[in-house]
């Protein structure tokens, strides 16, 4: 079951799981699926990280033609995930959503292009995936400051905790670097 994030574009997938005592099959992925959400991006690129506690990468967007958009979901732990709309003149610029992935739900989002993403880990360590309808493209990176006061993000962990690369604890706050997405 696909429905609506509150920010416009946004949207969380609830696989329909089937179990029994050998363990349990779903569909990570069925494009007609996606389609009848009214998602068609063709996702060109999958990724994967593995990382322990505390870990957050992010918050991370690509400009102009090289955005992307992304389906993100956790294979093994528990991640808070982060969506932040740095779409200019959206209603909702400026606005983020939060949302629990884990392992054991088996539960996507969709982040589309124009936003900014990230997620810090959770659980001891986390496995996590994602689809990507763009290439990378290291001339169009850009991010966002996680601990910006702006954006008031509740990454539910103790800020002793987080670990960041050396690229994401120079991220300019929002508003400062934003050039259209």
């Amino acid at each position: 079951m696909i429905t609506d994030g509150p920010i416009p574009g946004l949207k969380l997938y609830t696989p329909r799981v089937f179990g029994d005592d050998r363990g349990y099959f779903f569909e990570t992925f069925n494009a007609n699926v996606w389609k009848e959400a009214g998602i068609t991006e063709d996702f060109v690129q999958d990724n994967e990280a593995y990382s322990s506690r505390g870990v957050l990468r992010g918050l991370h967007y690509q400009r102009g033609a090289d955005a992307q958009a992304k389906l993100v979901r956790v294979i093994h732990g528990e991640v808070l995930d982060v969506a932040v709309d740095c779409r200019p003149g959206s209603p909702t610029y400026g606005q983020h959503h939060t949302v629990l992935l884990s392992g054991e739900l088996k539960n996507q989002f969709y982040v589309p292009r124009g936003f900014a993403h990230g997620y810090v880990v959770l659980s001891e360590t986390a496995l996590f995936a994602y689809k990507c309808d763009n290439f990378y493209q290291p001339k169009s990176e850009g991010g966002l400051k996680f601990d910006d006061p702006k954006l008031a993000i509740d990454w539910k962990i103790d800020m002793s905790e987080v670990q960041l690369s050396p690229k994401d604890e120079i991220l300019p706050y929002f508003g400062e670097h934003l050039a259209a997405l």
